[in-house]
């Protein structure tokens, strides 16, 4: 199986996907911490999260996938919803809340 269709599945296979750097319980970098944080206090308690460290082909092949240079990056229910700074306009608009509510 390809890279490209392992993130397929993962994406596809969980409600709220979160690639970032370490985990939502040790995060390894300031931008992936918040990315934890807004989903927390956006009612997401559990989602599925992939360390892009752990794994060089996936940090690389997710940026493919997206067609998006940073991490983390969030898919919501199959689609790419953004970067951390998207997902701050979106929480502070509501809308993040919205989008994960369903």
């Amino acid at each position: 199986m390809s890279i490209q269709e392992i993130i397929d599945q993962q994406v596809k296979g969980h409600p709220v996907v979160l690639y970032m750097k370490g985990s939502p319980d040790f995060p390894q970098c300031g931008f992936s911490a918040k990315a934890v944080e807004l989903l927390r206090q956006s009612g997401a308690q559990d989602f599925f999260s992939v360390d892009v460290l752990q794994n060089p082909e996936i940090r690389q092949g997710i940026k493919s996938y997206a067609n998006w240079p940073t991490i983390p990056q969030l898919y919501v229910r199959g689609e790419f919803v953004g970067g951390s700074d998207i997902m701050v306009e979106l929480f502070q608009s509501g809308e993040l809340k919205s989008l994960l509510a369903g």
